[in-house]
């Protein structure tokens, strides 16, 4: 079948949901690749005339149409469909039933998963259909309460580019509704003046020029629009642009100024260092009365180098006093039993007189032993003491032989005669009165 506006209009009449349907119209649309423009614009024109239920059928077939045109690498039909595929997708997505709708945003998401088209003519279709959702109370704008597409633009997008976005979709709205004017507009000019074609009645040919210039006032008005929303938009990122680099040479100057001050940081740090290394840690600033008759620095009449910290107060450890440690000297001829010992702090001790018998004799500096009697050199017996047994308490018996003691002498003299006659008894006889 050879390729007219009429067969193409009733290949889309043609078509259904089924995908043989829908295949078989694709590749022949595609066989005719070379009329792509025409084909794209009469097939928007059925998509606005058609019913809500025929629309989803026409997006199925331009998906596949597109889908196949980038596996084979073959432009002419994206470049064509570029233009009016957001307006198209808008008109299919409204008024729709729920179920269609999900259907259109699936098909939509595997373009943009898949690239299809350009980015910004994604960003449209994405768009158009999120700005129909917000139109209608109580309907969610994604699955989840998000975003419908994983790479449209919306809230996800920098502060700073937000007030580019509406410039930009317009930008877009402008682009798809100029094209296919301008090329509808164009295809019809070349055909009126076709110098390989009759010049038709002059009644007709009239007709043919208003038509004509119907459509050329129509294409002027959409690319005039599209002028104006491309101007917003550059004036826009101009004045972004400004924006920026006033921010650039703010960052600058910051930037000069932390590059300054970290040089004086390092430089100051290097002579701290270098004045630890000397040892001196911290700086001195003198007075200037401070200085000494050399111009040194003096603190208190000394130079800082003989300076010494001070000591710490500490509290003196002062062990405590022991009541009842006493050490008798050691040479019992130079010990006085009438000399009273004292201590400062403490109370005097007076100790007894020395007994008689203590005294040294004249050829040894040894004195006697205690006599038994006294209680003071007694030693009270353990219950189970050694070789003596258990008995009472037994009395030492003093049997020293004193080396010339007793030569001729008594010994008893000048004491009273019960003392010497107890003491005899005591010695068992080894003290003898003198006959």
């Amino acid at each position: 079948m050879a390729y007219t506006d009429d067969a193409v209009k009733a290949k889309l009449s043609s078509l259904n949901e089924t995908q043989e349907s829908i295949v078989s119209v694709a590749q022949w649309i595609m066989f005719h690749r070379r009329h792509a423009d025409r084909t794209c614009a009469i097939w928007l024109e059925r998509m606005r005339e058609t019913t809500v239920n025929k629309r989803l059928t026409l997006i199925y077939l331009a998906n596949e149409v597109v889908q196949q045109s980038k596996a084979r690498r073959k432009e002419d039909f994206l470049v064509a469909f570029s233009p009016v595929i957001a307006e198209a997708t808008a008109t299919a997505y409204k008024g729709a039933t729920n179920d269609v709708q999900d259907k259109i945003r699936r098909t939509v998401e595997v373009w943009n998963q898949r690239r299809i088209f350009d980015k910004p003519i994604q960003e449209a279709v994405e768009a158009r259909i999120t700005e129909l959702d917000k139109s209608r109370s109580g309907k969610k704008t994604g699955l989840l309460g998000g975003s419908l597409f994983s790479g449209g633009s919306g809230s996800s997008a920098p502060t700073e580019l937000q007030p580019l976005i509406p410039l930009q979709l317009a930008l877009s709205k402008a682009n798809a509704a100029s094209q296919p004017a301008t090329t509808s507009a164009n295809a019809e000019f070349e055909k009126l003046h076709d110098p390989q074609k009759p010049t038709p009645t002059p009644p007709v040919h009239a007709a043919r020029l208003s038509a004509l210039l119907k459509s050329l006032s129509s294409a002027e008005s959409a690319v005039a629009e599209s002028i104006r929303t491309r101007q917003d938009l550059v004036h826009g990122l101009e004045k972004l642009l400004e924006t920026n680099r006033t921010a650039l040479e703010s960052d600058k100057a910051q930037l000069t100024s932390i590059q300054e001050r970290r040089e004086s940081t390092e430089k100051k740090k290097r002579e701290v260092e270098d004045a630890i290394m000397r040892g001196a840690s911290t700086p001195y600033t003198p007075d200037p009365a401070t200085r000494g008759e050399n111009g040194q620095n003096t603190i208190n009449g000394r130079t800082p180098s003989s300076v010494e910290p001070e000591r710490p107060k500490v509290e003196e450890l002062t062990p405590p006093p022991t009541t009842d440690a006493f050490t008798p000297p050691t040479d019992s001829s130079n010990f006085r039993s009438d000399e009273v010992l004292s201590t400062p702090g403490y109370p005097s001790a007076q100790f007894p007189s020395e007994p008689s018998y203590l005294a040294a004799s004249p050829q040894s500096n040894s004195p006697l032993p205690p006599p038994s009697t006294d209680p003071r050199y007694n030693t009270p017996s353990s219950g189970g003491g050694g070789g003596g047994g258990g008995g009472p308490a037994k009395k030492r018996k003093l049997d020293v032989e004193f080396e010339g003691f007793g030569a001729g002498e008594d010994a008893m003299a000048g004491l009273d005669e019960d003392v010497a006659e107890l003491l005899r008894a005591e010695s068992g006889g080894a003290i003898q009165h003198p006959h």
